[in-house]
């Protein structure tokens, strides 16, 4: 368990640290970089690892669990990232003292929430294809788990060292600015 939360972490500073060497717009217009995405995949592994422990999985539910969450895990990440990408345009029109451009927000909010419908539709065809191979008692307590993840994830991510409470880095606006990269 302690391994899974210092791996997490790591995987949280690798782009702080990167952004602290290379300036945020660097970090924002880069892809992952390859030690990210290994701490990534040895995550992922330790995670697959806890799941298959505890819901008892046999041999084929485990290779076909790690083909979904790849298949879905690139589609989630790409998706978050739009999403990221227009909370911070948005952030940038509504800068203090400037006049934000009414059709800009009003594109930036629709597709924020047109984000958070796709995310909703990814979820349930990851869980539709899940169900081909997963009982109900499984699938249940992968979601379990896989929540308290996320949360232990976002914790930890909001206590990184220049983060708020929602994972804003300072950035002179009011104590908000840019939000943090996962």
């Amino acid at each position: 368990m302690k391994q899974a939360i210092v791996l997490s972490l790591a995987v949280l500073l690798v782009p702080a640290l990167a952004a602290q060497q290379g300036g945020r717009d660097s970090v924002r217009q880069r892809p992952d970089s390859a030690e990210a995405a290994q701490l990534r995949s040895r995550i992922e592994d330790r995670f697959n690892q806890r799941l298959q422990e505890s819901l008892k999985l046999s041999a084929d539910q485990s290779t076909k669990l790690k083909a979904t969450q790849e298949k879905f895990g690139t589609q989630r990440r790409a998706l978050m990232q739009q999403q990221q990408d227009r909370r911070r345009a948005l952030d940038d029109q509504m800068q203090p003292g400037v006049a934000a451009n009414p059709d800009s927000v009003n594109k930036l909010i629709a597709g924020m929430q047109s984000g958070r419908a796709q995310m909703l539709k990814l979820e349930q065809d990851q869980d539709n294809e899940m169900s081909r191979y997963l009982t109900p008692v499984q699938r249940a307590r992968y979601q379990t788990m896989r929540e308290g993840f996320m949360r232990r994830v976002t914790e930890m991510r909001d206590r990184r060292p220049g983060m708020g409470a929602r994972g804003y880095q300072g950035g002179g606006r009011g104590g908000g600015g840019r939000r943090g990269r996962i």
